[in-house]
C-alpha cells in the first residue's frame, strides 16, 4: 500500500514514479534481521509488474548489529555499526545474489 501511495503522490506532483525502498527503519521496524523479508517483498512486487521501484537501501556492515561509541575507543569492535543496527556482509551478499537471480528475467526484458 505504501508503494501505491508514494506512486500517487509522485503522479499528483507531476514527478517521475521512481521509488527507492528503504528496507530498514520503518519498513523493518528497525529490526535488521527483517530487511531480507522487506527486500524479498520488493522483488515480488517487481516480478508482479511494478516498474516504479528503481532500487532498495539496506543497513549493512561487515558484522551484524550495532554498538555505542565507548569512552575508550580501543573497545570498539571492528566492522560493527556505531549508528543503526545492520545485517552482516554474508547476509547482504546472499540477499543481493538471490535478488539478482530472481530479477534477471525482468531486467533482460527491459533492455
Amino acid at each position: 500500500m505504501s508503494i501505491a501511495l508514494a506512486e500517487k503522490a509522485l503522479a499528483d506532483a507531476d514527478l517521475p514514479k521512481n521509488l527507492m525502498v528503504d528496507c530498514s527503519h520503518g519498513n523493518s521496524a528497525k529490526q535488521p534481521e527483517l530487511q531480507p523479508l522487506v527486500a524479498n517483498d520488493v522483488v515480488q512486487q517487481i516480478l508482479e509488474g511494478n516498474t516504479s521501484i528503481i532500487g532498495i537501501m539496506l543497513e549493512s556492515h561487515l558484522h551484524k548489529g550495532n554498538q555505542s561509541i565507548p569512552d575508550d575507543l580501543s573497545q570498539l569492535k571492528y566492522g560493527v555499526s556505531v549508528t543503526d543496527a545492520c545485517i552482516d556482509w554474508s547476509t547482504t551478499e546472499e540477499l543481493l545474489r538471490n535478488m539478482a537471480e530472481r530479477l534477471k528475467p525482468v531486467f533482460s526484458q527491459r533492455k
